[in-house]
């Protein structure tokens, strides 16, 4: 972890860039420290995957109307502070990133992020984490 989540309505695929939406986000991801200045999320862990949605309805349907919902899942641990940095600067980047979007069309956008603190279970399997690993 952490992973976040793009969920869109396909008609705003081709403008948003998605696939460069998500390497933006998670180099915004990377890019966050903690108030002792290390790395927010491990380099191995951060995810970004997004997904059309198969069916949609968005507001009354008077227009193509698109929507990009994104969802931020974290463990716990981390401040309040740290949290609302990740939150505004994750919020920041996406702005400067769908603006060519926003001019073009109606989009709502949500990002929201939750944290997991009551794990019932947390299994983890692959060899990506050892790749960012000092020796």
């Amino acid at each position: 972890m952490p992973h976040l989540v793009i969920l869109y309505t396909p008609n705003v695929e081709a403008d948003a860039e998605l696939p460069a939406l998500c390497r933006v986000m998670a180099d915004a991801m990377l890019a966050q420290r903690d108030d002792q200045d290390r790395q927010v999320f491990p380099t191995g862990g951060t995810r970004v995957l997004a997904y059309p949605a198969a069916h949609y309805a968005v507001a009354d349907g008077s227009g193509d109307h698109g929507f990009i919902y994104l969802n931020l899942r974290m463990a716990g641990g981390r401040s309040d502070a740290v949290k609302k940095r990740v939150g505004d600067a994750l919020l920041e980047r996406l702005k400067q990133h769908v603006a060519p979007l926003l001019a073009k069309r109606h989009v709502g956008i949500t990002l929201q992020i939750d944290e997991s603190p009551g794990l019932v279970y947390d299994g983890k399997c692959g060899n990506l984490h050892p790749l960012f690993q000092a020796p």
